[in-house]
């Protein structure tokens, strides 16, 4: 139990950045004529920012299943590189019904604070750990639902850049304190932004140029600063 509630502790700062954005989610589904608790829902299974405020877009736009489900799987598909490398600090006697249970919070910012995190990471650490998120996530999610009427659409719309300020609040400080981290960070940037502003890219997806970036930004990063095996 210890365990669980010392991972609850350490991502209370992401739920409570996580929060106001849900609120805006439960906010646009609600005022976009979406039945009442389905936003809730929604969130309830998905947990991916990006991919919900894609995903209900597309819905409005009345696009197909399989348009919906591409364009979903381009841009989540970062969370199965995050998986992948948070995969090597997690406990080996983790099973692999713990290990499909931990992997449904793993979010951009979830992984950015666990691979912080020093030593090995035990399954109920990281329940802990991501159960604080899912509860701020769903709860804001419920509240923007009920309580979007209250609020001016100035105030609702500034609320969608909480999550970008909280993420640099937890990558800055990583930055700051390693150089292979900074300059990963700052590879990933120049890449991101070669793809969204040289017209020769412009075939790309959003979530395509993102999985590059990042994919291509780690692999650089495993090249220039290789981690050596603890003794």
């Amino acid at each position: 139990m210890n365990e669980i509630m010392k991972g609850m502790k350490k991502s209370i700062p992401i739920a409570l950045g996580y929060f106001p954005v849900a609120f805006s989610f439960g906010v646009l589904c609600v005022s976009s004529g979406l039945p009442l608790g389905l936003a809730t829902f929604i969130s309830l299974t998905n947990l991916t920012s990006s991919g919900q405020f894609a995903g209900v877009q597309l819905i409005l736009s009345d696009s197909t299943y399989l348009e919906i489900a591409i364009t979903l799987l381009l841009i989540n598909f970062r969370y199965f590189l995050m998986s992948l490398s948070l995969s090597q600090k997690i406990d080996e006697k983790m099973n692999t019904i713990e290990r499909m249970i931990i992997s449904f919070g793993i979010t951009d910012e979830t992984f950015a604070l666990a691979s912080l995190q020093p030593g090995k990471l035990t399954f109920k650490f990281m329940l802990g750990f991501i159960l604080t998120p899912i509860i701020g996530w769903v709860g804001g999610t419920l509240a923007g639902e009920f309580i979007m009427g209250l609020l001016p659409l100035a105030l609702q719309g500034a609320m969608g850049i909480a999550l970008y300020g909280m993420f640099l609040a937890l990558i800055v400080p990583a930055m700051k304190e390693s150089m292979p981290v900074t300059i990963v960070v700052l590879i990933s940037i120049g890449i991101h932004t070669l793809f969204t502003y040289v017209p020769l890219f412009n075939v790309m997806s959003t979530g395509v140029r993102l999985i590059s970036a990042t994919l291509i930004a780690t692999c650089m990063g495993a090249w220039l600063f290789p981690r050596e095996d603890e003794a």
